[in-house]
């Protein structure tokens, strides 16, 4: 059923990675007229560096939408094109660059950003990977108008979801770039009536962008933490550990039964012991290899029990 006039809302939606997709997805599904697409630019990818659109820029020109990707919206020039543009709010999903605060002041309804935690708590760069790193029971989405602050702003909607042992970050950001995307059509629709909460001051934490110094599993460490650094380190830049001398990453683990030296090999499916408890590595990739199942790797590398890894 096409969306009344008066409840279809001019956008400028301002994004960039795969996590984005699905809410651009779902805004131009609702009804609602996209004025243009704010993006990254083009930067070179691949063996031949040739410049490439980001995941949002190549959705958006398949849609047919306009797209613009200026390296700032610092200066008038930019920010004078923004405001032409006349929308009734602006949509911010892992945008990319710091919104200035003429250009949060120019649509009619502010901008509203989908950030994936329960703020705020995990303010900042990386929250689906810290919330995992740090083992939280629960996590979500918020919508979020925004401010001048990192992520400070008043909270309009938010909705929770459960952190499962099998979750790793990319089936965690998945989940919640779905969320997001259906708590931002709601959001819009019921736009007039949501009481904007401002965040607390207690509890508030910083996800700070990870460093893939953090990436080296140390096997004295108690599994249940090298267990979230796998999980939470999966696919990128992910957690890696040497095995006669290849740097092997591993991109799905579960904790396991038994008991040795860390970082030695306790049975034929993988498990290794921790400094306290043991974990099984369900999912690696080798040096110039993909990702592979660890059952599937194993019909053709002997690892034994008794051996040893991160030496």
């Amino acid at each position: 059923m096409a969306k009344k006039k008066e409840d279809r809302m001019r956008i400028i939606f301002m994004g960039s990675p795969e996590f984005s997709v699905p809410v651009l997805d779902a805004l131009v599904a609702a009804g609602h007229e996209i004025a243009c697409v704010y993006c990254q630019p083009p930067r070179p990818a691949g063996r031949g560096k040739k410049d490439r659109p980001t995941p949002v820029q190549a959705r958006a020109e398949t849609l047919g939408l306009s797209v613009r990707h200026p390296v700032s919206l610092k200066g008038a020039e930019a920010q004078a094109d923004f405001a032409e543009l006349a929308a009734d709010v602006a949509v911010v999903v892992a945008y990319g660059l710091i919104l200035p605060q003429a250009v949060l002041d120019a649509p009619r309804h502010g901008c509203l950003n989908i950030h994936a935690s329960l703020l705020p708590r995990w303010r900042g760069a990386a929250p689906i990977h810290r919330a995992i790193l740090a083992g939280d029971a629960e996590t979500g989405v918020c919508i979020m108008q925004m401010e001048a602050g990192l992520d400070t702003g008043p909270v309009l909607l938010r909705e929770a979801t459960a952190i499962t042992a099998e979750d790793t970050t990319a089936r965690l950001h998945d989940r919640l770039s779905q969320i997001g995307a259906a708590l931002i059509v709601t959001a819009l629709g019921r736009l007039d009536g949501l009481a904007a909460q401002p965040q607390p001051e207690a509890g508030v934490t910083y996800a700070a962008k990870i460093d893939k110094a953090e990436a080296e599993i140390d096997w004295t460490r108690p599994a249940v933490e090298i267990d979230r650094q796998i999980r939470g380190l999966s696919p990128f830049p992910g957690a890696w550990t040497l095995y006669r001398g290849e740097r092997v990453k591993l991109l799905g683990s579960e904790l396991a039964k038994g008991a040795g030296s860390p970082g030695e090999v306790l049975d034929g499916a993988l498990s290794i012991a921790c400094g306290a408890g043991a974990l099984r590595v369900t999912r690696l990739q080798r040096a110039g290899k993909g990702a592979m199942d660890a059952r599937e790797v194993l019909r053709g590398w002997e690892i034994s029990p008794g051996d040893r890894v991160g030496e």
